[in-house]
């Protein structure tokens, strides 16, 4: 039995502060952070936004919303995703995401997206056909840019991994 260990690297620019951000990743990094504002979070206490920039320059953001059957909430990355495509189908492309993540009361701090996140995000990026870069705060106050959300999740399970009908 042959056995290939194989590696993998994940690329990304880790970045000391929001002023090292171009203009137009400053807008939807801000409109991520505005968005915990509007986070339903009542048990965890922990506010996340998301914040997606769509080609036409629309921003459209998402929160996180938290349900008394803790499973039946959802994170917000996939509320910006989902309430995207049910409100505007068609919608322009999108070029740009960034997540964001304070407790109730305090300050902003790391947010990585869970796993159910990854896969719904990588999925509608191969909808679209292009990479989606992604913005991600890190410990310390840094902030993690990935040139596509497809580099979180490597491995990913698409419709092409379906059995055909």
């Amino acid at each position: 039995m042959a056995r290939t260990l194989r590696q993998l690297a994940l690329a990304y620019d880790e970045l000391d502060a929001p002023a090292d951000l171009s203009p137009t990743e400053l807008l939807v990094w801000d409109a991520a952070r505005a968005a915990t504002a509007h986070a339903y979070a009542p048990y965890s206490h922990f506010c996340v936004g998301a914040a997606l920039l769509l080609a036409d320059g629309t921003i459209f953001q998402g929160t996180n919303q938290e349900n008394a059957a803790y499973p039946s909430g959802l994170c917000a990355e996939r509320t910006a995703l989902f309430g995207l495509a049910a409100a505007q189908p068609g919608h322009a492309p999108i070029v740009g995401m960034a997540v964001a993540a304070r407790p109730a009361t305090g300050d902003f701090g790391p947010a990585m997206p869970c796993g159910a996140c990854r896969q719904v995000m990588t999925e509608y990026e191969a909808r679209q056909g292009q990479p989606i870069p992604l913005l991600l705060p890190s410990r310390g106050g840094s902030i993690l840019r990935f040139a596509a959300l497809a580099d979180l999740m490597p491995f990913t399970f698409l419709a092409d991994d379906l059995p055909s009908a």
